[in-house]
């Protein structure tokens, strides 16, 4: 991703990553696209964000799962 579209500050919304100049969470995002929401329904709901954010929070999704951590599956 050539722009920075993701950041993080203690400062806003308590460190979360969220979409660079906004206080929406890559979280929420993530949550949407797994409940079944299309990336237009999306777009539609968060005009701040493009289709480009919604593929960085994928990005960001699989190098967060890349780290050495074992997450136990509850689902």
């Amino acid at each position: 991703m050539g722009t920075q579209l993701i950041t993080s500050d203690p400062d806003i919304m308590m460190g979360k990553a969220v979409f660079a100049g906004t206080r929406i969470t890559v979280e929420i995002i993530l949550e949407k696209l797994a409940a079944g929401e299309s990336t237009d329904q999306i777009l539609e709901s968060y005009p701040n964000l493009t289709a480009e954010s919604i593929q960085a929070a994928l990005h960001f999704a699989a190098r967060a799962l890349k780290a050495d951590v074992i997450y136990p599956i509850t689902a």
